[in-house]
């Protein structure tokens, strides 16, 4: 018998039809002799439509209002799935996160989990109920509701499992597992059977949505093995866990990307010391996180400092930029709110040279250009325009053959 902590995402609670498939998945686990604490996303597409209501009433809503608007959805699909599973003979309770005693800071819309009170969750296993837990929110040291940003019930679930020190902690999904590029995007797309927790935080950070960046990030301080299952159909998954169990290690493992990119630069800023932590410091108070970072000298001794954001924050960086444009005597500032990023990541790339030759051949030999390129041990990031984002994947998904096994791609590496 295993404690099994399992979550399911917006497309797995989608209707009521998919809540009842839902509760079999859970009786069946329980048929099999294990407990199960569940952690569920709000039902697809009402997160979205709670947003747009808060922004129909006005362009800046209040952060505490704002969350306490749409940690709602999470609170209808928890207490449904509760529903379905008592109406089966199989007792369950939900909760939302307040009520089970998930501790956040007071960061509205991107908390931080401090600490998961545990003591529901052992009182109601040991009278062999399901534990259904709203994912997504917690509550701040005010007793006000807080979020953790989108894909923050992947967090929830990691950090109860954590809390409750469960065998694993299985994530369910409307995809097979993590494949090495976005089937949707790319139908030739393999599956991987396991990845590591670094390779799997890279490519979380990097835009692959199949986790949130947090979670990997959770579930590796806490050496919580992550599996990634379908909810719609059988099979294995894909085991996020440590390099060293990892028997089948490859080169490249994945391509992710993100559409969702904005690139803004000051142009001819007057050569000066610490210029660069005056930027990043007015950027950093505001909340929003820059991602890649270039910096060239001019002939004419100035710098130009360039960086990307999220698109969403891309109106709110640029007005800052704008501002410290003028304080700091740059020459003009340069955007392009239209870019995409495209990341490699391998942990085969730290014993293995020749893998950034063979990609930006592969973009070159398909007429792409790379307009940014930030490397790391174990990825390789360029920013190319979003127009040609589809081609580029598809480009250097080719040329490390990731749709075949992982022999070839060490191949050419070694050439």
């Amino acid at each position: 018998m295993a404690l099994l902590v399992q979550k399911y995402g917006g497309s797995s609670v989608g209707n009521l039809d998919r809540i009842h498939h839902v509760a079999g998945k859970i009786i069946q686990a329980k048929q099999q002799g294990h407990d199960v604490v569940v952690v569920v996303s709000a039902m697809y597409g009402e997160t979205d439509r709670l947003i747009q209501l808060a922004h129909a009433l006005t362009h800046q809503p209040d952060p505490r209002e704002f969350d306490m608007l749409i940690s709602t959805g999470e609170q209808v699909s928890m207490s449904l799935l509760a529903m379905a599973l008592n109406a089966k003979q199989c007792p369950a309770r939900s909760f939302t996160g307040p009520q089970l005693g998930i501790h956040t800071d007071s960061t509205h819309t991107k908390a931080r989990i401090l600490e998961v009170k545990t003591d529901i969750i052992q009182r109601e296993l040991n009278h062999g109920r399901v534990v259904i837990v709203a994912g997504f929110q917690g509550r701040n040291e005010h007793g006000d509701i807080t979020t953790l940003g989108r894909g923050g019930s992947d967090t929830t679930a990691v950090a109860i499992a954590a809390a409750i020190k469960a065998h694993e902690c299985q994530i369910y999904t409307d995809v097979d597992g993590v494949y090495t590029t976005d089937p949707h995007l790319l139908p030739k797309a393999r599956l991987l059977p396991q990845i590591s927790f670094e390779e799997m935080l890279e490519m979380a950070s990097l835009g692959a949505k199949v986790l949130q960046m947090r979670s990997v990030e959770l579930a590796s301080k806490h050496s919580m093995p992550i599996r990634v299952l379908s909810t719609f159909s059988e099979g294995q998954g894909t085991l996020v866990t440590f390099e060293d169990k990892i028997m089948d290690k490859r080169l490249v493992s994945g391509i992710a990307f993100s559409r969702e990119e904005a690139i803004v630069s000051l142009s001819g800023i007057p050569r000066q010391i610490g210029i660069e932590g005056c930027i990043l410091g007015k950027i950093s108070q505001a909340h929003i996180e820059i991602d890649m970072i270039a910096q060239n000298t001019t002939a004419q001794n100035t710098i130009d400092f360039t960086f990307t954001v999220q698109r969403r924050e891309y109106p709110k960086a640029l007005k800052i930029v704008e501002e410290l444009g003028k304080e700091l005597g740059a020459i003009s500032v340069k955007t392009n709110a239209k870019i995409a990023k495209l990341s490699l990541v391998g942990i085969g790339m730290r014993s293995h040279t020749g893998v950034a030759t063979t990609m930006f051949q592969a973009l070159g030999d398909a007429k792409i250009p790379i307009q940014m390129i930030t490397t790391s041990e174990i990825k390789i990031s360029v920013v190319v325009d979003e127009t040609h984002l589809e081609q580029a994947v598809k480009a250097v998904h080719e040329a490390f053959e990731l749709d075949k096994a992982h022999k070839p791609q060490l191949q050419i590496a070694i050439e």
